[in-house]
Parts: C-alpha cells; sequence; structure tokens
C-alpha cells in the first residue's frame, strides 16, 4: 500500500518513529493521536514499520508517511534501520518499548548518523522484568544501565515511572522527561458520540453497567475484575462489558461461565474506538497488575465516567490524584476492587473534579512536550 505523501517524497523526513506494537495497545492509541498534531506544526514524519505489527492508522495526515523496513521483527530490523537513518538522515527518531529500544540504539550507534534519538517507556520495568526469566532479566537490566545513557533523551509517562527507572538502573534523573499521555485530541468528544451496538439496549436501563477496556492480557488481569464483579452481582443487579481482545479472551468468557455471571458480562471484541462504550457506562474499572500510567482512566474521567483502579506501579494513583478523582483498591484484591466499584455506583464524586483531573491530558500539549525533548520545536 503506498502512503507517501507526494510533498514529502523528495523531502527529508525530521522525524522517524519506530515502534513495533500490537496494533491494538496504548502506545498504538499514544502514536495516533501524537502524529497529527507532529504534521499540524510541520514536522514531517516517517512511521517505520515492521510487518505484522502496529501502529495502524486508518487514514495519515499530510505530512506522515509509512515506511516499510522489510523486517518481521524487531531485533531483525537492525541493518534495515541503519540503512533508513544513512539514507533518510531524520533530525530526530523516537522509539518505543525495550526491544524496539535497544535495536534502535545499536542503529544510531552503528549508523553514524547525528540523528537524535529519544526513547519512550511505558511501564514500570522493574515490575515488568520480575516476571521474566532470570536471563532475560539480567539481560535486560544490563541494556538499561549501559546502552540507555547513549539516548539524547527518556519520556515516560508519570513519575512512578521516573522513579523506577532511575532508583532500579541507575540512569540520570536529569536526561528523564515526565510527559503526560496525549489522550484528548481536537475529535475527542465528537468521536464518543458515535453510534454503536450497546448490548442491552432493550433491556432495563436502570441496571448499572461496569466497563473494562483493554488488552485482555495477563498483565491487565481481567480476571480479578471478572471475580469482583461476580462478588458485586451476589449484592445487586449490574452488568459487565469487556471491550478489548487478546491472549485470555477465550480464558474470560469461560471464567464467567465458571462464575456464573455469564448471562449479565457481554464482549466486544477490539474495537477501534473505544470512547462511546465508555462514555455509556456508569463505571470504568481497570483492574492491572502493573501500568506506567494508564490512558483509559484519562478517557473514562474526561467523559465524566466514574473510575476505579487498583492502586497498582506507577500511574493509575497520580492519574486519580491519590484518590480525589478516582477509587483505589490494591491489587488482585478481589473484595476490596468490589467494594470500590460498591461505592463508585453509590456515592459517585462529582463530575467537575473528573473533567478536571482529565484535562493535563491534552493532545496538543503533549505534543509540543515531545517536539522540545526531540529537539524540534
Amino acid at each position: 500500500m503506498d502512503l507517501l505523501q507526494p510533498a514529502h517524497e523528495k523531502a527529508s523526513p525530521k522525524l522517524a518513529i519506530f515502534a513495533a506494537t500490537s496494533g491494538h495497545s496504548g502506545v498504538d492509541r499514544i502514536l495516533r493521536n501524537l502524529v497529527p498534531e507532529f504534521t499540524k506544526r510541520g514536522v514531517l514524519t516517517d512511521i517505520l514499520k515492521v510487518e505484522g505489527h502496529g501502529p495502524h492508522f486508518d487514514q495519515l495526515p499530510d505530512g506522515a508517511r509509512l515506511v516499510e523496513l522489510g523486517s518481521r521483527h524487531s531485533g531483525t530490523s537492525l541493518i534495515p534501520l541503519i540503512k533508513y537513518l544513512r539514507k533518510h538522515r531524520p533530525n530526530a527518531l523516537l522509539s518505543d518499548k525495550e526491544r524496539v529500544n535497544r535495536t534502535a540504539l545499536w542503529a544510531c550507534r552503528l549508523a553514524k548518523v547525528n540523528t537524535h534519538h529519544v526513547v519512550r517507556f511505558g511501564t514500570t520495568m522493574s515490575i515488568n522484568l520480575a516476571r521474566k526469566s532470570r536471563w532475560e532479566q539480567r539481560m535486560q537490566t544490563f541494556s538499561l544501565r549501559r546502552f540507555y545513557k547513549r539516548a539524547k533523551a527518556i519520556i515516560v509517562p508519570s513519575h512512578g515511572v521516573k522513579h523506577d527507572l532511575v532508583e532500579h538502573f541507575s540512569l540520570s534523573p536529569d536526561n528523564i522527561h515526565v510527559i503526560h499521555n496525549p489522550v484528548l485530541t481536537a475529535d475527542f468528544f465528537q468521536r464518543a458520540q458515535e453510534s454503536i451496538h450497546w448490548p442491552w439496549d432493550n433491556d432495563d436501563k436502570t441496571i448499572p453497567v461496569i466497563i473494562g477496556v483493554g488488552d485482555q492480557s495477563p498483565r491487565k488481569d481481567f480476571a480479578t475484575l471478572m471475580r469482583s464483579f461476580a462478588l458485586l452481582r451476589q449484592q445487586r443487579p449490574c452488568r459487565l462489558l469487556l471491550v478489548g481482545d487478546g491472549e485470555e479472551h477465550a480464558y474470560l468468557k469461560s471464567l464467567a461461565v465458571e462464575l456464573r455471571v455469564n448471562d449479565d458480562v457481554a464482549f466486544t471484541g477490539f474495537v477501534a474506538n473505544p470512547y462511546p462504550f465508555i462514555k455509556k457506562a456508569n463505571v470504568l474499572a481497570l483492574t492491572s497488575k502493573h501500568e506506567g500510567m494508564g490512558i483509559v482512566l484519562a478517557e473514562a474521567l474526561a467523559l465524566g465516567v466514574q473510575v476505579v483502579s487498583t492502586d497498582s506501579p506507577s500511574g493509575p494513583r497520580e492519574v486519580l490524584q491519590n484518590g480525589r478523582a478516582g477509587f483505589l483498591a490494591p491489587v488482585a484484591d478481589v473484595g476490596g476492587i468490589a467494594t470500590s466499584l460498591t461505592t463508585a455506583l453509590d456515592k459517585p464524586i462529582d463530575p467537575e473534579i473528573l473533567y478536571t483531573a482529565a484535562s493535563r491530558y491534552s493532545a496538543e500539549h503533549s505534543a509540543e512536550h515531545y517536539l522540545r525533548v526531540l529537539g524540534l520545536e
């Protein structure tokens, strides 16, 4: 598919973005929100693609193009990336996630180009590494401590992630920049008005709906949400809607049957625009084991929806302002999460507090900070 913009073909890109994503992750949403803001400011942008990976764009803005590297994995992208850097010589390179960052760091070093390389981390690395094998822990810890000092800068979404990199990997705090994730775009509220198929359109609309949104992976721990919902369901009529897909999708469906709540649980699968679903729910619940920030929390707050989140390292407490803008429960605490859901339904927080908390996550302001760190302002 040829997505090159004619005005861009003959011009050198100012920015290259290298991120081999799943296609439906938080990083995908971040990049889809950032790239239009970059190009709006005249920053010609190349999105470097690994076969079978995201980020995916429904439509690229003028001034952005997709460049196929011809590789199938971030680890095999080193040579194609070196060739790209030598040929196009972008002013800056932005990479995201550990393996991708590592490849990009080596590519910049071996290409011997004067490209301003900035890496990004969206999660708490020490927690992420704890579930890896001992060999992977040692290798990635060595990589973080040794090679990340070569990056011009590091961008993270929360102060908790920054503290983790300083405390556990001895990285300089002066080189780590906390930039809020870009959530509120110009069309955010318009997209929240789009029509959707609601599973309970013809049923009693007084029954509250709890929604969970995201990749159905072990880290997101939707199984704990399902068990908390089952506990709540014993006390009052309620429903659970899970928006997303992932490796635990089939397991979660079987768990709903096992817990005998399947009649009150619905699954949408992956949807490109979850905002109308969030807007129609009574409470959004995020029960992750760890989060760099938790983009969906800010999205729900902006839509005036009550939020319950696990107090996982590192982002949710910051987004919810220490519990002022949402309800926090211990990680994996089924009873505690059920209690917080009850409180959110019975004693909701003033929506004005939610809107104010979400206002910090403007895509426009986020892009300005990114470009400043990238040296492109």
